[in-house]
């Protein structure tokens, strides 16, 4: 066994090696390569705005084409799935919306594991580039007046290629937003990932918005629908040049260090090891996910068709409520983050629960009363309920697991949750509504998947400044690394005298 040393305080452009003696302060008994207060990651403040800029980034150009793809949707059905009936239209098109997530677990085995064994940065390059290829493509597919069954086809094929990048793009974003963040500010930096999402909403929304509103319907559907989603060739090369200009985070540059150190040429990362190796923390994880992307889908996804279909109320007024709402809760986000760092992931989260499992009901019962003003109180109340997960969700989920299996476990637990749970949202809430004709499902439903979210959070470990398993702390300045050193020898020093 190698003799004990003393490791200085480290950078994260520079990680030191793993694998190596316990340093001085750790308790007797302490495995070589266990991180202690002596090894403190002093993070640089460059890069990890760089990191949370780079990651942020991708996400928002995601859920761009989400969002333009849930508020054109009306459209999408007119163009692909030329019907008497507008219900079965919608039905298709959330039906090809849905299809994407039902491969997304199969990209999250795929781009997870690979994530723990390649890098985290070259993965997030990579689903950068095909969800980008995958959103650019639908804006080229021919209307089915053109080449008939075809269209809907070539329509699947581009979401399946864009489910199957996401299935590793989400894990992977807030995995190295975690790894890069300072454990004091983990929960701020890490609302920005969600702050991008919002972003990428608006961005859609306002676009489809403003497209409704300057051009006729017979424009909107013969060409207009296609320019949200060409505009995302140029944003896909922008967010890939920021990822690619960026570093391996130092939690995995670590794991790379000691796989050399075990002359290894990359980690050893088993499937299996992320799965029953992980079970109790991937079954947090599917009832955490399962709350924020039901809530979350529910609101800036269904709510604008459900505000038109159901409700019959004016697209364009419909859009807008949902664009102030969004804008809202963009405003609250990094508070909250901020939040979540002094008071816990926890009572944020299970805060979140209980509001949406009490106001539910009220809420949709005022967006059905149908003024202006009743519409945007029920749904602003929603949105503010939402930021309880969106805030926290990013710098919780990541801590739920250790380094080197947490982007693969993250990816897998997460994209089953979303493509079983979430993704399906509005198609199965537009199915329920059909089959009972109670047009408060959407209520119900959200309810049911508070109970699922509170029983999670229950049991769940408090994260909030507190390192990432497997990961020693990590700290903004060589100041507070001096602090944890000593505070590691003084208790090191106390666990030999007993």
């Amino acid at each position: 066994m190698p003799t004990a040393q003393h490791v200085e305080p480290r950078t994260s452009a520079a990680p030191p090696r793993s694998g190596q003696a316990p340093a001085p302060g750790t308790p007797a008994g302490t495995p070589p390569g266990t991180p202690a207060a002596t090894e403190a990651t002093v993070t640089d403040p460059a890069l990890v705005k760089r990191a949370v800029k780079a990651a942020a980034l991708g996400n928002a150009m995601e859920w761009f084409d989400f969002g333009v793809y849930s508020y054109i949707a009306v459209t999408l059905g007119k163009v692909f799935f030329p019907s008497g009936n507008p219900t079965a239209q919608l039905l298709s098109t959330f039906g090809a919306f849905a299809a994407a997530f039902l491969i997304r677990p199969l990209g999250g085995m795929v781009f997870g594991p690979l994530g723990d064994r390649v890098g985290r940065q070259k993965v997030l390059a990579l689903t950068m580039i095909m969800m980008a290829a995958g959103t650019f493509a639908i804006g080229l597919i021919p209307s089915y007046a053109s080449i008939g069954v075809w269209a809907p086809v070539l329509l699947l094929l581009a979401r399946l290629v864009q489910g199957f990048s996401t299935g590793g793009e989400y894990a992977g974003a807030s995995t190295f937003i975690a790894e890069y963040a300072p454990d004091k500010r983990r929960g701020f930096l890490g609302s920005w990932l969600e702050f991008g999402t919002l972003a990428g909403y608006i961005g859609g929304a306002g676009l489809v918005t403003l497209m409704t509103a300057l051009l006729s319907s017979s424009d909107l559907e013969s060409w207009g629908w296609r320019i949200p989603f060409l505009i995302a060739g140029p944003m896909g090369l922008i967010g890939l040049y920021l990822r690619m200009r960026l570093e391996e985070t130092p939690a995995f540059a670590a794991e790379l260090d000691k796989a050399h150190k075990d002359e290894q040429t990359r980690p050893k990362v088993r499937v299996r090891d992320m799965v029953t190796g992980q079970w109790r923390a991937l079954l947090l994880c599917v009832g955490l996910v399962l709350v924020f992307n039901v809530t979350d889908y529910m609101l800036l996804s269904y709510m604008p068709s459900y505000l038109t279909s159901e409700l019959k109320y004016d697209e364009t007024h419909g859009l807008l409520v949902v664009l102030v709402v969004m804008a809202l809760m963009m405003c609250a986000q990094p508070f909250m983050g901020a939040l979540t760092d002094r008071v816990g992931r926890r009572p944020v989260i299970a805060a979140g629960c209980a509001g949406f499992l009490l106001l539910s009901v009220p809420a949709l019962l005022l967006i059905r009363e149908g003024s202006l003003w009743a519409i945007g109180l029920g749904m602003a109340a929603l949105g503010l309920l939402l930021v309880c997960f969106t805030a926290s969700m990013p710098s919780a989920l990541p801590a739920l697991f250790p380094t080197s299996v947490r982007y693969g476990s993250l990816s897998i637990g997460f994209n089953i949750s979303v493509s079983v749970f979430g993704g399906t949202t509005p198609l199965v809430v537009t199915a329920l509504i059909g089959a009972t004709g109670d047009v408060m499902m959407p209520a119900y439903y959200m309810m049911a998947a508070a109970v699922v979210g509170g029983i999670a959070v229950w049991y769940m470990a408090e994260s909030a400044g507190r390192p990432l398993p497997g990961s020693p702390p990590a700290v903004e300045t060589r100041a507070e690394a001096r602090a944890l050193a000593s505070a590691g020898a003084l208790a090191g020093a106390r666990a030999e005298r007993t």
